[in-house]
């Protein structure tokens, strides 16, 4: 029997491991990648009787690959927040999705642990830009201010470090990140003991200084920020967009990074005053997809830019 760990490469992912595999612990073969690398299950080549553990990844985006691997004879745990479509019902796969817009997997893990390892939790729904969600889930722990804010920026430099088009843009490969975070059963030390956390925040406060020197184009209720094709905008896109959407949170935010082969990617935040629709307005047009608060497109055409342009205008225009 083969142990799988199917994990987005995010916060919110990798938090979720951890806090499963700190309660079940156990030897598995890890599959991730960058944030936005989701089809992962066809990377699992499964047999009878093994088990997977799926964490923060789209249902919808890794149907066919689930519904072969269930018929292999496989076992298969499902957590996830993200649009599922038609969830299947299998007696092979029992499936944890909750698509609220407040809700990301890490709460989810949390929940059914019955808050068995708590911060991590906290630090991830931060991390996934769920601020209020986050100091709610955070309630039982009678943090004080400065305590909660150390576990919103671990949070934030886990989430940072999965962004990028391909691994060499990050720090860290993710499967190596949760293996430095592995061991610490608190994450405070984590933040003060690991060797790792240092190198995120330095490389964050420097993309971070860099990208408030952006233009913003704003209009309506909604901005949109050009993004030049480098690797610091490639990591940085996702947690700057997060960071605006909290500065205006009456506003939409479309970051635009203009890639080699011409085409576009973007990464769209619903305004927080109203987080809903990212994920329908991404799926319209090809490679997007996401969750209802926060969602993007991977490559768009060049042709299409003016078309998502209109209708991302349209959809959050005040």
């Amino acid at each position: 029997m083969t142990y799988f760990d199917i994990f987005n490469g995010d916060a919110d992912g990798i938090c979720a491991l951890h806090q499963w595999r700190l309660a079940k612990p156990l030897k598995s073969t890890l599959i991730t990648g960058v944030k936005r690398d989701i089809s992962l299950l066809k990377k699992v080549h499964a047999i009878t009787g093994d088990q997977l553990l799926v964490l923060d990844i789209s249902l919808d985006k890794n149907r066919d690959a689930l519904l072969q691997i269930l018929d292999t004879g496989a076992m298969v745990d499902y957590f996830d927040h993200h649009f599922a479509g038609d969830i299947p019902s299998h007696p092979n796969m029992t499936s944890h999705i909750n698509t609220d817009a407040n809700v990301c997997t890490s709460l989810l893990v949390n929940d059914h642990l019955n808050n068995a390892y708590l911060p991590w939790a906290v630090a991830a729904t931060f991390g996934d830009n769920l601020f209020d969600a986050a100091t709610k889930a955070a309630e039982p722990l009678n943090l004080d201010e400065t305590a909660l804010k150390k576990l919103e920026h671990l949070g934030t430099l886990i989430n940072y470090n999965g962004y990028g088009i391909n691994e060499s843009d990050l720090y860290f490969h993710p499967a190596d990140l949760y293996r430095a975070i592995q061991p610490f059963v608190n994450p405070f030390e984590f933040i003060t003991e690991s060797k790792t956390y240092p190198i995120l925040a330095e490389g964050y406060a420097s993309d971070m200084a860099k990208a408030a020197e952006l233009a913003i184009q704003s209009k309506d209720g909604t901005a949109i920020i050009m993004l030049p094709n480098e690797a610091w905008t490639r990591r940085v896109s996702g947690v700057y967009g997060n960071a605006l959407a909290r500065q205006h949170p009456k506003r939409a935010h479309a970051l635009l990074t203009l890639m080699d082969d011409g085409s576009y990617r973007i990464s769209v935040r619903a305004p927080l005053t109203n987080k809903t629709g990212a994920d329908t307005l991404c799926m319209q047009f090809p490679t997007g997809g996401g969750r209802k608060a926060a969602a993007g497109v991977n490559a768009l055409p060049a042709e299409m830019l003016t078309a998502f342009i209109t209708v991302f205008q349209q959809q959050y225009q005040v």
